[in-house]
């Protein structure tokens, strides 16, 4: 793929509604992403996508209509292993931000430390999009795995639980909890009786595999918001292990395939997704508080 062949992404929507509940103190938005300007953080040449620019301030403006205190932000495939664009953002508010980034096989130990110090929190493998995947093997990835856990971090996967083979048994070898994005992405046209969705709900319960609420439009069979096909999933994820569900909006929405959401058609849900106010509550803010060492 050429750099003028690469597509380019939908920008979001810069006007979020006022949403339909009141966001407890200190809820956190575990999913998100930065892009631009591309002169000062520029896109790998292997990417799968370009993204519209995607700044700080539309970010916290969300946030702002939303009530949303604190943030994740998850390194996206199409910067590689150049994490430079989300630390900067962590940066502004180490109080109230953290991130995920993406490493290769050759980063050393001092670079993992100061990572840590600058605010990340876990590394992510992203067996999806193109570009996403910093390790030529498996073996590769698990070997910074192990050097990871002194640090308390976690590895979080962009994965097709229901198509990539031994998933659960490579999760359950891991030295480190493992995190899954967007509910586990897998359409909701396999069903909640396909045998590796069981296997995933399965491990998520064993309680060292944490979960996502995150990109309901990457998994519903409907063309636009509301998604009701999503929530007998997401609910079978928050009964098999409650405290370790945690919610993102995936701004700015990368990729989206079908039509653009307002971001306040992802954090309403919730209301469906976890009908409980006090698991809302660990969902938003104590769930991602543990995990991200808020």
């Amino acid at each position: 793929m050429t750099e003028t062949s690469i597509p380019f992404c939908a920008a979001y929507d810069p006007s979020p509604r006022a949403p339909a509940f009141k966001a407890p103190p200190k809820s956190c938005d575990t999913h998100a992403h930065v892009f631009g300007p591309a002169d000062l953080y520029p896109y790998s040449p292997k990417r799968g996508y370009t993204p519209p620019d995607a700044r700080l301030a539309a970010y916290q403006h969300l946030h702002q209509v939303l009530g949303i205190e604190r943030a994740v932000l998850t390194q996206p495939s199409v910067y590689g292993t150049d994490n430079r664009a989300i630390l900067d953002v962590v940066a502004t508010d180490p109080k109230r931000y953290r991130a995920v980034v993406a490493v290769g096989r050759d980063v050393t130990d001092a670079e993992l430390k100061a990572l840590d110090k600058a605010g990340a929190r876990g590394i992510r493998i992203n067996l999806v999009d193109k570009g996403g995947m910093p390790f030529d093997t498996w073996d590769d990835f698990e070997a910074v795995a192990k050097r990871i856990a002194d640090l308390g971090w976690h590895v979080e996967f962009l994965v097709h639980v229901h198509s990539f083979e031994g998933l659960t048994e490579k999760l359950r070898r891991l030295p480190v909890d493992s995190v899954i994005g967007h509910m586990g992405y897998m359409a909701t046209g396999e069903g909640l009786q396909n045998p590796a969705w069981r296997r995933f709900v399965d491990l998520v319960a064993e309680g060292r595999t944490w979960v996502k609420l995150t990109g309901p439009y990457r998994i519903t069979a409907e063309k636009q918001a509301p998604y009701p096909d999503v929530v007998p999933f997401a609910r079978d994820l928050v009964a098999a292990r409650a405290d370790r569900i945690i919610w993102g909006t995936d701004w700015p929405h990368p990729a989206c395939k079908i039509a653009m959401p307002n971001d306040t058609d992802l954090f309403d849900p919730l209301t469906e997704w976890v009908p409980d106010a006090p698991t809302r509550h660990a969902v938003l803010v104590d769930n991602p508080a543990r995990l991200y060492g808020f």
